[in-house]
């Protein structure tokens, strides 16, 4: 869909897309392929080394100074992606958390192994219900970093997202493609996870283990797919135990999208299985541009 907005305006990709920006992960992160790069370009891909960090605040920083380049070489910026917390960071102004504490985050990886996820949730749930209300009781990565948060400053996650710096004075078009069916939605998640095997997606994962600056707690190696085939290499289950986890993870993940994306407002949303979406999609910017113009 996007490329086929840069064909029908003056317009620039920039992803929003927390595992692109990583160099060396390619099929586990569906990185568009070198032919779709040199028709469109996309800012924002290829821009850290996996064992680098990447912030919300980072991002919010290089797109907006992108937005700029764009708007001034009298083009539309076109930003996509499925980020959620870098869309919410850059429409709404982003909070000012703690970076990442390997050792906090080391023992308590050792905990949830241990005590299980369900139960640091609870946890969570005693010093930030609000934060724990938003979180899924198995959502590894979301308890982690807000345990942590809480651990490193004594406040709630949710408090501290709620102290945000200003907003961007930019008016945004939101567009959002959903699946009207949810069956077909599934069944090509596990389709698409299943090609990636087939493109290579462990022997990827591989190389980047070999990497003597990679770690497990890296963050690039929270991203779904990675960590579950990160953990089959270190001996933690069959190969086909890691897929089907892999699977179950991009579910979850597109189940959050999805909640996300409902919660929007002023968004004009679209079936993505519908045969003419491409003309819909279109026709609502052409009418938001004469509407601007």
């Amino acid at each position: 869909m996007a490329v086929e907005l840069t064909r029908r305006f003056a317009c620039e990709i920039i992803s929003v897309d927390s595992a692109m920006v990583y160099r060396h992960m390619d099929i586990g992160t569906a990185k568009p392929a070198p032919d779709v790069l040199a028709e469109a370009p996309h800012r924002l891909i290829n821009i850290r080394d996996p064992w680098e960090r990447y912030s919300a605040g980072q991002f919010c920083s290089d797109a907006l100074q992108m937005i700029g380049e764009i708007r001034r070489a009298g083009r539309w910026p076109l930003l996509v992606g499925g980020t959620s917390l870098y869309f919410r960071a850059l429409q709404q102004g982003f909070s000012r958390l703690p970076t990442a504490d390997h050792e906090v985050r080391r023992r308590l990886d050792q905990r949830g192994d241990r005590e299980g996820w369900p139960a640091l949730h609870a946890e969570l749930g005693r010093v930030d219900p609000v934060a724990a209300g938003r979180i899924e009781p198995n959502d590894r990565q979301r308890i982690q970093r807000a345990l942590e948060v809480f651990l490193l400053t004594g406040e709630p996650i949710s408090a501290l997202q709620s102290a945000v710096s200003d907003r961007p004075d930019i008016d945004f078009i939101r567009l959002a493609l959903f699946p009207g069916d949810r069956r077909v939605l599934h069944r090509r998640i596990e389709d698409r996870f299943l090609k990636m095997m087939e493109a290579g997606f462990l022997d990827e994962v591989q190389k980047l283990r070999a990497m003597p600056e990679m770690k497990a707690d890296c963050s690039a190696m929270r991203a779904v797919g990675y960590r579950q085939l990160w953990e089959y290499l270190d001996g933690q289950g069959s190969r086909e135990a890691a897929i089907r986890k892999g699977i179950v993870a991009t579910r979850r993940l597109a189940k959050r999208q999805l909640t996300w994306m409902r919660a929007e407002q002023d968004e004009r949303q679209f079936d993505c299985l519908s045969p003419n979406v491409a003309a819909q999609v279109i026709d609502a910017i052409q009418v938001h541009i004469s509407e601007i113009s």
